[in-house]
């Protein structure tokens, strides 16, 4: 878990994404996630996390439905979401100002 917070505790915004291989839902967001971090460089980090090999963290978090997002700011969560979302929810989830 302390890796995790290294991960979250950054001057960005953090996209995190657990997913896992079998999740046809994960699979499809693949291709948007690579679109949101093509679109906003360095200004965000983005993290996939599958959360079967990462079972105490995703329990610990509570990811039940996959993919799901969240998004750390400073080292606080700020966002969540699960499903299927367009590039320009997790663009904007990203960018907001708090």
């Amino acid at each position: 878990m302390s890796k995790f917070g290294d991960i979250i505790n950054v001057s960005v915004p953090v996209l995190i994404n657990f997913y896992t291989d079998w999740s046809d839902s994960s699979s499809q967001m693949v291709a948007v996630v690579q679109n949101v971090s093509d679109t906003l460089g360095d200004t965000a980090y983005i993290v996939r996390i599958d959360a079967e090999k990462n079972k105490e963290l995703a329990a610990a978090l509570k990811i039940i439905g996959l993919p799901t997002f969240l998004v750390y700011k400073k080292g606080q969560m700020v966002w969540r979401e699960s499903g299927i979302l367009p590039a320009d929810t997790l663009i904007q989830a990203l960018t907001n100002e708090d």
